[in-house]
């Protein structure tokens, strides 16, 4: 039994040190979108019949025709990613950097008349901002809503707040055209404008996409689509081709059908993107600023550099006061930084400078949680229990008030991811991944390697902060 509790005990320990290696080195080669050596070149593609391919949205493919591969001074061909250079999977290298962090411009947009447009709306001029974004090259943005009637759009790596005010500032255009033989645009059959609506539907056990004319449209319509029966008609959004779907008959009415192999998701985003072709609303833009590169990269610095000295003091003291347990409580911690770093490395979520803060500040409430436990385990000793007892009902004593303490934390960072913007929502989202991590590593792993010491014999009380 002893040498189970040994065995499983160095698997921890084991499984510990290889999420900690995982967090600093990775796991194989990232894929980079930034800093790429080769450049690429695409076209739109056809099929057999020299027409426009289509996915299964409806919108255009595009493929890759060439690449060229860059080269360096002397031309010889760049080498791929040095060992000092490699970014993988899971290690910190490979995690999104925020605005704050990486440098770039922000803007925040609102309506031009201050009024309030429906949900509807401001999902469609968000889609249209993103797709303006992405059409410039900027494909690192990110546009998402503020509050009722506020879009934020971050643009890393751009100085100039003012010229990208300018370029993506105009609404977009969106008009429905021709196409001709070789898959270009033609001529516009009808203005973007003169749809009254567009929205998902379900027919026949299918997700289709509805649309709806005003009635210079439906005029404009019942013309195009009588003259392309069996041909494709595009949907541009300025000179974006956002679906092509085939004419199968007349629309006389102003209300059509665009039918494919649609989910919902992929209906209702054709959807908002051709609603925001013909927003009721004008936008303008109330703020914009620039991030300097530098400055973030030294706001880095420094809050890696504080919070490393913050967390090593953390260390020291939980080992000093309370022996044992935070030496194993340490150890703990250790992990609980691993995990918090794979997370963020994973799932893209962006890291601010008030996200490091969060990280941080979720390290304070795991030692929290154990010193409230350990605390507990030292009044059972001094009562006389055993170190096993002492460890079993430490934690169940202890259980109540760590829930109570971090359930009404995670309530007070859900209403600031609800409410929240920009750099607040990074704080909320890597406070709430640190609550939840911590109290895994807090009544869990601390708790694991506790029970596993007393059981292959460690129970000198004076280990435990005993006298």
């Amino acid at each position: 039994m002893k040498g189970k509790n040994v065995f499983i005990l160095l698997l921890v320990l084991v499984a510990i040190a290889a999420l900690t290696a995982v967090s600093l080195l990775g796991v194989g080669n990232a894929a980079s979108t930034s800093d790429s050596s080769d450049e690429v070149q695409y076209e739109l593609a056809t099929d057999e019949n020299g027409e426009l391919a289509t996915d299964e949205n409806g919108s255009a493919q595009i493929v890759a025709i060439a690449t060229t591969e860059a080269t360096t001074v002397e031309g010889e061909t760049a080498s791929e990613t040095t060992t000092e250079e490699r970014i993988g999977y899971g290690g910190y290298k490979n995690i999104k950097l925020g605005l704050d962090l990486k440098g770039g411009v922000y803007i925040v947009y609102g309506p031009e008349n201050d009024e309030t447009p429906d949900s509807a709306d401001m999902d469609a001029a968000v889609s249209m901002l993103q797709q303006r974004v992405e059409y410039k090259g900027y494909y690192d943005a990110e546009v998402s809503q503020e509050g009722t009637n506020k879009i934020r759009v971050e643009i890393p790596g751009v100085e100039d707040a003012a010229a990208v005010v300018e370029e993506i500032g105009e609404a977009a255009h969106l008009t429905f055209r021709a196409m001709n033989d070789d898959g270009t645009p033609g001529d516009i059959l009808v203005d973007g404008t003169d749809v009254e609506d567009a929205g998902k539907a379900y027919q026949n056990n299918s997700v289709v996409v509805t649309l709806k004319f005003n009635e210079n449209g439906r005029q404009a319509f019942a013309e195009a689509t009588q003259n392309n029966v069996g041909k494709q008609i595009g949907i541009y959004m300025d000179d974006m081709l956002i679906s092509a779907p085939t004419v199968n008959q007349a629309i006389t009415d102003g209300n059509a059908i665009i039918t494919g192999d649609f989910d919902a998701e992929g209906a209702e985003d054709l959807a908002a993107k051709i609603r925001s072709g013909s927003l009721p609303f004008s936008l303008k833009a109330l703020e914009y600023n620039a991030v300097g590169a530098r400055l973030g990269a030294d706001s880095l610095s420094t809050s890696v550099k504080a919070g490393a000295v913050g967390i090593v003091l953390v260390l020291v003291f939980m080992l000093l006061v309370y022996r044992l347990p935070g030496f194993l409580a340490d150890i703990a911690l250790v992990g609980y930084t691993a995990i918090n770093i794979i997370i963020l490395s994973l799932t893209g979520i962006s890291l601010t400078l008030p996200g490091v803060a969060g990280i941080v500040l979720g390290i304070g409430m795991a030692v929290d949680a154990n010193v409230i436990v350990f605390e507990r385990i030292k009044e059972e000793i001094r009562a006389g229990k055993s170190v096993k007892t002492a460890i079993h009902n430490g934690f169940d004593r202890a259980l109540s008030a760590i829930l109570d303490g971090n359930i009404t934390t995670l309530i007070a960072c859900a209403v600031l991811l609800w409410l929240g913007t920009g750099p607040i929502k990074g704080f909320a989202q890597t406070l709430i991944l640190s609550i939840v991590v911590s109290m895994f590593s807090a009544l869990v792993v601390t708790r694991l390697l506790l029970n596993l010491c007393a059981n292959i014999g460690i129970k000198s009380p004076k280990l435990y902060g005993g006298k």
